[in-house]
Order: C-alpha cells, then sequence, then structure tokens
C-alpha cells in the first residue's frame, strides 16, 4: 500500500489541473483518501484557489487540507517558475493523528494576540505552516513554540504570489483567506526529518561577541567589528572578496555548547551595513553579548554544496520542499536544482513544494524564519 502520493499539473485551466492531480493521487493511493493532503498553486491560479481547493477536497476528501498560493511550485524533481501550475502532496498515516487549523493575528497593546490554537499542542511532533508574510508574526509565533514546545519541529514558508497586502491566498479546507496563517499538527507517531539548508559556507574563523547593542555588532573579540571584518577580507582569496561584495552574512551559532561548529550549527543572518566611523556592523537580528559569530558568503556552489550535505544520509518516503523565491533559475542559472537534487539524494520520492518569501525550518533544535533557504521535511517510510 502506498502511502505518499504526489502529483503537478502545469495545464493552464485550473479545472483541469485539479481533475489531473486528483486523478494521479487516486491512482497512486489506490483510491483511498488520504489523512493530509498540501496543495501549491502559481500566481495564475489566485483568482480561482476557492474553486482549487474545494474541488480537491470533493475528489480526494482528505481528513485534513492545506494549501498555499506561491510565485512559483515544486512537484517530484521539477521546479515550475513562470508558467501556471499546481502541486499536491498526499501522505496516509496508519498510527498518529494529523490536526488542520487556521490562526489569525490582532493587534494588541505588547504586539500580537494569536488565535485559533488547538486546545492541546503537544511538546513533541511536526507543525507544518503555511502563512502570508504581510498579515502574520511568524517570529514571534516561532519564538512561542520554542518557548512554549521546545520538542515541537516547526517547517513550512511563507506565500508568495503577491507583492503586498491581500494578494496571496491560503486554504484550510473549502476555508480561503487572504491574511493569517495554515497549519497542519503531526503528531509525534509521524517520524518527519527536517533539513534546512541555509545555502552559506564560513569564512575567516569563530569570535566571540564582547559588544553589541541590539542588531549592531559593536565589538568581536575584544576589536570593532568592522577591524575583524578587515582581516578577514585581507586573509580571503579574490573569489572569496568577490563573493562578499556581492553580500555578506553572519552565522550565529545556535547551541554554545557544542565545541565544534559545522553546518546546520549557524543561524545565519544578512549584513545591512557597516559604520566604518565607530566600527559597527548591522545584521538582520538581535546578537547577544557572548555569542559566537563567523562570517559567511553565499554563492550556487555553496548552496548545492550546503544542500547535498545535508541531504546525505537522509532517507524517507515522501517530502515537503520550501524554498527561498530567491533560488531556482536566479540563483543557480538553471532550472530544478532543488526539488531534482531532493531526489537524487533522498530518492524518487512523492514531492511536492513552493518557492516563498521566508522559509520556516528548525537550526540547532530551534525554530527560526529563513531567507535564501531551502527548508525540507522528509517524511519516513
Amino acid at each position: 500500500m502506498n502511502r505518499y502520493a504526489a502529483a503537478l499539473s502545469s495545464h493552464p485551466s485550473a479545472f483541469e489541473a485539479v481533475g489531473e492531480v486528483a486523478g494521479e493521487v487516486l491512482e497512486r493511493l489506490d483510491g483511498d483518501p488520504p489523512d493530509l493532503l498540501v496543495c501549491f498553486a502559481s500566481p495564475h491560479h489566485v483568482g480561482v484557489f476557492e474553486d482549487v481547493a474545494a474541488g480537491l477536497r470533493k475528489l480526494l476528501d482528505p481528513r485534513a487540507l492545506v494549501g498555499c498560493t506561491a510565485v512559483a511550485v515544486a512537484g517530484g524533481g521539477r521546479e515550475i517558475e513562470d508558467a501556471p501550475a499546481i502541486s499536491v502532496f498526499a501522505a496516509r498515516f496508519p498510527a498518529g493523528r494529523v490536526e488542520a487549523f487556521a490562526l489569525d493575528a490582532h493587534a494588541a497593546p505588547d504586539g500580537y494576540r494569536v488565535t485559533g490554537w488547538p486546545d492541546d499542542v503537544p511538546d513533541r511532533g511536526t507543525l507544518v505552516m503555511l502563512a502570508d508574510p504581510f498579515s502574520f508574526p511568524v517570529p514571534d509565533v516561532l519564538a512561542a513554540c520554542n518557548e512554549g514546545a521546545p520538542g515541537l519541529a516547526v517547517v513550512g514558508g511563507l506565500a508568495s504570489s503577491a507583492r503586498g497586502p491581500g494578494g496571496n491566498r491560503l486554504a484550510l479546507g473549502d476555508r480561503v483567506a487572504s491574511t493569517g496563517c495554515v497549519a497542519v499538527l503531526c503528531s509525534e507517531e509521524i517520524p518527519v526529518r527536517t533539513v534546512v539548508s541555509q545555502g552559506c559556507r564560513p569564512i575567516g574563523r569563530p569570535l566571540t561577541v564582547t559588544r553589541a547593542e541590539r542588531n549592531l555588532l559593536l565589538e568581536l573579540a575584544g576589536r570593532p567589528a568592522v577591524e575583524r571584518l578587515q582581516e578577514v577580507v585581507v586573509a580571503a582569496d579574490e573569489a572569496e572578496r568577490d563573493l562578499m561584495r556581492q553580500g555578506l552574512h553572519v552565522g550565529v551559532v545556535v547551541d554554545e555548547h557544542r565545541s565544534d561548529f559545522g553546518r546546520g550549527d549557524f543561524l545565519v543572518r544578512n549584513v545591512l551595513g557597516a559604520d566604518r566611523r565607530t566600527g559597527a556592523l548591522a545584521v538582520g537580528d538581535v546578537v547577544e553579548v557572548g555569542r559566537t559569530v563567523q562570517f559567511h558568503v553565499r554563492d550556487a556552489a555553496s548552496a548545492d554544496e550546503d544542500l547535498r550535505h545535508l541531504l546525505a544520509g537522509v532517507e524517507g518516503a515522501g517530502a515537503l520542499l520550501f524554498t527561498c523565491n530567491g533560488r531556482g533559475q536566479a540563483l543557480f542559472g538553471a532550472p530544478h536544482h532543488d526539488a531534482a537534487a531532493v531526489e537524487e539524494i533522498v530518492g524518487p520520492v512523492p514531492l511536492a513544494g513552493a518557492f516563498c518569501a521566508g522559509e520556516i525550518g528548525p537550526v540547532g533544535g530551534r525554530n527560526f524564519l529563513h531567507g535564501f533557504t531551502a527548508s525540507v521535511a522528509v517524511f519516513d517510510r
């Protein structure tokens, strides 16, 4: 009995595309309804996404259905950019449970109040989250999950079919909204392996933050941060200097108890600017004094190497892929890179995915929102 199925249709008619993917899923699941159905649709289908969700629900009768619109989608080993496409992932779980729900954020004096959580959120398991970037405070919600349910892995992405508020679509069953978040909670009896490839490689050496103020790195290992960066520039070869000119990043060690740091140990954030007068570096996150950091660079070769390294040895029978909308052909110069890499390394497993405006996944045992990342959820056999 097949437990997982995925299907991709690039038919320009949403009606025809829904029929194609539903038929393929039913065939692969031997006609049985799935416990979980995840759907991704390109911007071409935003206006009829309600019909897409309703059609899939009618034809497949899933126990839980969530979906979103995205600037591009993936299915199998393919990524469809700049063309109509619908991609679905279906799963049947003999043991364990899945629960789908919608979350909404409401302004409050101290930030946001998030409503819609189930009565019982377990400490362990996997939460698949699809959110609208213009209306939902994903970093705050992830911080709350890290605090309240530290064993819960959160994976997913931000809908990306729109450049402004109101243009994205999120589906929970037959309900389609343009704000908030939809999510599926998979109990710990459903084994899921998460892989988060931030696509960077470190340069220089690890340094301790000895002076900082919010997102400003003032001193690294007792010297102005700009001076420490200059040391890295001087020691780098010309190829690394060129990459630093294109975009420099800082990796912050997540687990300071480790003695050595490698791939998967850093939370990578952008370097936003430098002030030579004060010697400060501005980065895209708050970094506290005492944390260990290391400069990073990103290019197509590093992104390819990092993804392949982290996927090595990962086994499974189905996968969801959330990749950055800045990757794809824009980064790699050729189509299908991330989806094809999963297919090559993990195997030709049923896979569906989306190009996201931000990717969600755990690093060092804590959940974060990332950029330029490929976040993969691999479901066990």
